[in-house]
């Protein structure tokens, strides 16, 4: 485990030493004329309209949460495990709500230190005012910021726990909340939206395909492979109206968090928005296609999980692709994510239970390559793709992806290996045949 840290140490430091290299061949500053200089920026103003949208979207991604997600996992688990799965969303929301105002903000988005971390100048929000106002949204209240923001990182940590039900013992996965959330996501949240290395690169992700997906998605392979298989693995939904309700509230809710994401009430949203709607269609259509050349029949649950995917490839690019690009993610997002799903889950045998990974980490993935491929400069000047003349940005969103990749996969290890050495990770066999709403709630959900 040792070799494995200062591998990833030797790797961040490279990758560290990249990111400033290239910063360094950014063009210096013309040379001096005789001409005026320009009149400076105008400094940085409250806009109502802004802060509304904003606050609008931290609803609605909170919404997806509580009770999108946990109605969507829920409804998939067993009949016998639907209380704990739903309780394993709703601690991972409450949690993860008190420790990114302690300082997961702070040290996500104050400050740098050697593009790696934020600094601790805000632990419990230090400094952060009702007119306070930062650079990424420059009319908008930081607190307002800090709220939105606060969303995604409870809902990643959230997501998670889809590939760990119906065995983890409850103590396992709060601690797991508290480590992962520090361990993992706060670093690549500040790699990718908090100015650290992959920033700096050059990385794109406009609300979430490396910092939500990828790292979710990962953790979830990592995390039920340690774990091991369930004793019955079959996949049995206790209720599928349950499953379509969750995921229309899902969809709805994502209107918040790729549009949200454009941090203004502008054009750029309304196209993050329009781009999130039409992906999410045809990754349930192209899911349902495939599903019904493959199985033979077209399933619900396919649909549903489509719909998913479908929002999940077009996150990192909602805000940076025209719709034809979205278009085109979209029929992606429910054929390759189906393909991990039906086949590859099945070759390698890991038991992932809601298949976090093959919707949410293979989904990002496809996203945030795809990305590399089809970011317009004309709908966000910040992202110009291989169709537009530039392949350094399909290799930069590759090699984000792989950082990511292996950074959150050892991590991930780690995290499980100190939770078992405190209070160990599985529930006992009777326990689990029971069904963990009994054994580690003392409840059921149906009588």
């Amino acid at each position: 485990m040792k070799r494995l840290i200062v591998i990833v140490l030797l790797m961040l430091t490279c990758v560290s030493a990249f990111a400033e290299e290239k910063a360094a061949e950014v063009p210096s500053a013309a040379p001096v004329t005789s001409e005026p200089a320009p009149a400076p920026p105008a400094a940085p103003k409250i806009d109502t309209g802004d802060t509304a949208w904003l606050i609008v979207s931290s609803a609605f991604v909170m919404f997806m949460s509580l009770p999108g997600l946990a109605i969507f996992y829920g409804g998939i688990a067993k009949r016998k495990d639907i209380l704990n799965t739903l309780a394993m969303t709703f601690s991972a929301y409450a949690i993860v709500s008190v420790l990114w105002v302690i300082y997961g903000y702070t040290f996500t988005f104050n400050g740098n230190i050697a593009g790696l971390i934020g600094t601790g100048d805000k632990v419990l929000l230090a400094g952060v005012t009702v007119n306070s106002i930062i650079d990424a949204a420059k009319t908008i209240p930081e607190i307002v910021f800090v709220m939105f923001q606060c969303t995604f990182a409870a809902i990643t940590v959230a997501l998670v726990s889809g590939s760990f039900i119906e065995r983890m013992k409850f103590s396992a996965w709060i601690l797991f909340v508290v480590l992962w959330f520090t361990l993992s996501y706060v670093p690549i949240a500040h790699w990718v939206w908090g100015g650290g290395i992959l920033a700096t690169m050059g990385a794109l992700d406009f609300a979430g395909g490396t910092v939500v997906h990828i790292n979710a998605g990962i953790a979830a392979l990592v995390g039920c492979i340690i774990l091991g298989k369930r004793k019955d693995a079959m996949l049995l939904p206790n209720n599928l109206p349950l499953v379509i309700i969750g995921a229309g509230m899902l969809w709805f809710g994502w209107f918040g968090f790729n549009g949200g994401s454009a941090l203004a009430a502008n054009g750029l949203a309304g196209m993050a928005f329009i781009n999130t709607n039409i992906a999410a269609a045809l990754g349930a259509l192209s899911w349902m296609f495939a599903e019904w050349l493959y199985s033979k029949k077209p399933t619900l649950l396919g649909l549903a999980s489509g719909a998913v995917a479908g929002l999940v490839v077009i996150t990192p690019a909602a805000g940076f692709v025209n719709t034809n690009g979205a278009i085109i993610m979209g029929i992606f997002a429910g054929i390759i994510p189906f393909f991990a799903v039906a086949v590859v889950k099945h070759k390698l045998g890991y038991d992932d239970s809601l298949d976090v990974f093959g919707i949410h980490g293979v989904g990002g993935m496809v996203g945030a390559v795809l990305t590399g491929v089809f970011a317009d400069p004309a709908i966000n000047e910040a992202g110009k793709g291989l169709l537009y003349g530039n392949p350094g940005l399909l290799l930069t969103q590759i090699i984000a992806v792989a950082i990511t990749i292996i950074y959150v996969a050892i991590i991930t290890a780690v995290v499980f290996m100190i939770i078992k050495a405190i209070v160990g990770l599985r529930v006992d066999v009777e326990d689990e045949i029971t069904g963990l709403d009994e054994s580690q709630h003392g409840e059921k959900a149906y009588n």
